[in-house]
């Protein structure tokens, strides 16, 4: 603890704590850059690495370090986004977007030990912009539309810092906005009110349970299309599943698989989804996209990786 004898103390605590405060601001843009929790967390640490790195008269000489950690993370971002491509070419079967649970459903803990309720610096605010569908389109932009896009439209950066951030001009960075936000318009679907989308997944739960499958049928868009990312690491489809019809008969011959999966519903990115889980562990959590009263899009992840907040999450009493 610092004291008054201690000179040039009282000055930098302040910085220090601020310093930290950025954590979760900045979680929060890398999610939503990166379309995954742990890529955001890597960049983070990396972000904070670099800011320890340098020396003290370095540090004080930054006249915002909140810009200053808001660039780093967003440079290191593009440098992801850039090379994620590749990586996705290799990937086994169809890339998702990583889910998120509520917060109040949020639990990690270390394999093997205790569940312990995330960090609060880690939670991602679940709000539109992290929904399912919208990450999906946000993954049909180039690397700098999709910052450029995520900067100005959703954190509300002006473009003159946007910018800065990205070591481009004021000009082409609107440009980069307007052609993000052409692909969002194209692509979005009418908001369902969360109600309306609860009932609808519940719905579609117990004809699930059920093994109904001309209810299932009744529940989807006739043209409905359902994605599972598997990763390779356990055994899904590969492509997508289109049509009503075959989605519900593959989702039968799931279900009558022995032992049958547990669904509960839960928040999926903020809004209602279903986990599947065996023996009490979450091995699927499927997001929803909803128009004219019928299920459009499934996106359903396997990828046990991409689970993580989820491990011990299906344990815990949903929020009332």
């Amino acid at each position: 603890m610092s004291t008054p004898s201690e000179p040039g103390h009282d000055r930098f605590e302040p910085d220090l704590s601020a310093i930290v405060g950025e954590r979760r601001q900045l979680i929060n843009l890398a999610y939503r850059l990166l379309g995954s929790l742990a890529e955001a967390e890597d960049a983070v640490q990396e972000t904070y690495a670099r800011w320890y790195a340098m020396s003290r008269e370095r540090q004080e000489a930054i006249d915002s370090p909140g810009a200053w950690l808001t660039t780093v993370a967003t440079r290191i971002c593009l440098d992801l986004l850039g090379s994620a491509r590749v990586r996705r070419e290799r990937y086994v079967g169809e890339w998702i977007p990583e889910p998120l649970p509520d917060r109040t459903e949020w639990i990690t803990g270390p394999a093997g030990g205790g569940a312990e309720p995330a960090d609060p610096a880690d939670w991602v605010t679940l709000d539109e912009s992290v929904n399912m569908a919208f990450l999906v389109v946000l993954e049909s932009m180039t690397p700098a539309e999709r910052v450029a896009f995520i900067l100005h439209d959703v954190f509300r950066y002006p473009f003159a810092e946007v910018a800065e951030i990205v070591g481009r001009t004021p000009v082409a960075c609107r440009q980069l906005a307007s052609s993000a936000r052409r692909r969002v318009r194209a692509a979005q679907a009418p908001v369902v009110p969360a109600a309306g989308q609860a009932g609808l997944v519940r719905n579609f739960k117990e004809a699930w349970e059920a093994r109904d499958i001309e209810a299932l049928v009744e529940l989807l868009d006739p043209d409905a299309t359902m994605i599972a990312d598997g990763g390779g690491m356990v055994g899904t489809v590969l492509r997508p599943v289109e049509g009503s019809e075959r989605i519900a008969q593959y989702l039968i011959h799931i279900a009558g698989k022995a032992p049958g999966p547990t669904l509960l519903e839960r928040t999926v990115n903020g809004r209602p989804g279903l986990v599947a889980q065996h023996a009490g562990v979450t091995v699927t959590v499927a997001a929803f996209s909803l128009t004219d009263g019928r299920i459009t899009r499934i996106w359903a992840v396997r990828n046990p990786e991409k689970l993580r907040p989820w491990t011990e999450s299906g344990q815990a009493e949903p929020a009332s």
